[in-house]
């Protein structure tokens, strides 16, 4: 359980960090975000970026669980 905390504290740390990245960067000066925003490809963009990460997410839960029963079936032998 302690390592269930840690990963949470470490993933809180990145969100902080990224959130202080972006505070930094002028927005207004992005052109091509602008033009993507405009014709309505942007969203396009978002939804295949999110496809494949969670498709990413999905099979490394995956390799996980697998890795974890072959772990538990060398250990009972």
């Amino acid at each position: 359980m302690n390592s269930l905390y840690k990963k949470i504290a470490v993933l809180a740390g990145m969100l902080l960090l990224s959130v202080a990245a972006f505070a930094q960067e002028n927005f207004d000066k992005i052109e091509m975000a602008e033009g993507l925003k405009q014709s309505g490809k942007i969203y396009v963009v978002v939804i295949s970026l999110s496809i494949i990460f969670t498709g990413i997410v999905a099979y490394l839960i995956m390799l996980d669980r697998k890795i974890s029963k072959l772990e538990r079936d060398i250990k009972n032998k």
